[in-house]
């Protein structure tokens, strides 16, 4: 038999069987998309998943905490620092101290290893962000952050040039390179 018959055979048996071929097909097109919805489409706009399930709904959402209190560095540095694990134990100490996360940050402690924190927000090497100078001219977190208090993890973000550009126009703020950011 040649290959021009065995084709010719193929789809007359896909002929004579077409409803099942077809439920077959749309079985497996169902499933695909209920994977994709279950397992892809909820963590496409979450961030990176941390060591500790840390959530910023929970402590600056709910509890109210300052940014400040666990970004120590903020207000005196070009990069605004990652709590340590005794400042999430000043209060975890006394607080929930039995919750499974909290024992992962325990162990962290009692190994004198800093907690492995996946970053989440980026900026090209030769920009010299600062943000002690947003924090003085009164610039809200939530500006480039986002509402991080309504969210459990951090999807963060690359930051563009233009990002900076459209908010400098706006506020009227220096516009100068050299000056503003590539210093």
């Amino acid at each position: 038999m040649n290959p021009f018959d065995r084709i010719k055979n193929f789809f007359a048996a896909v002929a004579l069987n077409r409803w099942p071929v077809v439920f077959v097909i749309l079985a497996v097109g169902l499933a695909a998309v209920f994977a994709y919805l279950v397992y892809v489409y909820p963590s496409a706009a979450m961030g990176p998943e941390q060591p500790i399930a840390f959530s910023h709904r929970v402590h600056a959402g709910i509890k109210d905490i300052d940014c400040r209190f666990c970004h120590p560095y903020v207000e005196r540095s070009t990069y605004p620092g990652v709590p340590e694990v005794q400042k999430c134990l000043f209060c975890h100490n006394h607080i929930i101290s039995g919750h499974p996360e909290i024992q992962k940050e325990h162990a962290y402690f009692d190994t004198d290893t800093p907690t492995p924190w996946q970053r989440v927000n980026y900026l090209p090497e030769h920009v010299m962000f600062n943000h002690q100078r947003h924090i003085k001219k009164d610039v809200e977190c939530a500006s480039c952050h986002g509402q991080v208090q309504e969210k459990d993890r951090l999807k963060g973000q690359a930051f563009q040039m233009g990002f900076c550009l459209e908010c400098h126009r706006a506020e009227e703020a220096n516009l100068d390179c050299w000056l503003a950011c590539h210093n």
